[in-house]
């Protein structure tokens, strides 16, 4: 297996990680009053436009070729750090 291909799997463990928790907030959000609901339903949108985002990267990153792959890879790695911050940020708004 190549890097590129075991960063792709290890990227795609990592989105479907975000998606369960994207899912557990949700259900929180939905839980919260309605006056606290629209704070948390615009921060679920953030979160779900980052993790597309991210999962744009990764499919630009499966698709390049040669060197490119390992520049789409830093950018990679950037959204990864963003949506990582996001999240911890939302759970503890959640609490």
């Amino acid at each position: 297996m190549s890097d590129r291909d075991a960063y792709v799997k290890k990227m795609q463990a990592k989105i479907e990680e975000w998606n369960a928790d994207l899912a557990k907030l949700e259900a929180k959000a939905k839980e919260a009053e309605a006056d606290m609901r629209v704070k948390y339903d615009k921060q679920m949108e953030e979160l779900r436009e980052q993790r597309n985002d991210a999962e744009e990267r990764l499919r630009e990153l499966q698709e390049a070729s040669g060197d490119s792959w390992k520049r789409l890879r830093e950018g990679m790695e950037s959204a990864w750090d963003d949506m990582t911050k996001a999240f911890r940020d939302a759970a503890d708004r959640f609490r």
